[in-house]
């Protein structure tokens, strides 16, 4: 498996927003994106616009095709207008214990 884990900061008001597109990648993007599988999101506790997204992908190519498809990068300018920020982003190999 191959993925990403991004630190995420939400604007203030925007939670529900951003939420609900991560809901609609989910549900009508992941069907057509080869190697995409399910991942995380987590709202912390110590600040609840500190999120942390775990996206994973079958393989580094399935990956890669992902970040590269027009599609996908017109879903994260739409995602871009509820944070505060670019996320950072931390790609690598996903090892299951």
């Amino acid at each position: 498996m191959y993925g990403t884990v991004a630190n995420i900061r939400v604007k203030a008001g925007h939670e529900d927003g951003f939420k609900q597109l991560l809901v609609e990648w989910n549900s009508e993007r992941a069907p057509k994106v080869n190697g995409a599988m399910p991942g995380y999101l987590f709202q912390l506790d110590r600040d609840p616009l500190d999120w942390i997204m775990v996206a994973l992908f079958e393989d580094k190519n399935s990956y890669t095709a992902n970040a590269g498809d027009p599609e996908q990068d017109k879903w994260f300018r739409r995602l871009m207008e509820h944070l505060d920020g670019e996320p950072q982003w931390n790609d690598g190999e996903a090892i299951q214990m």
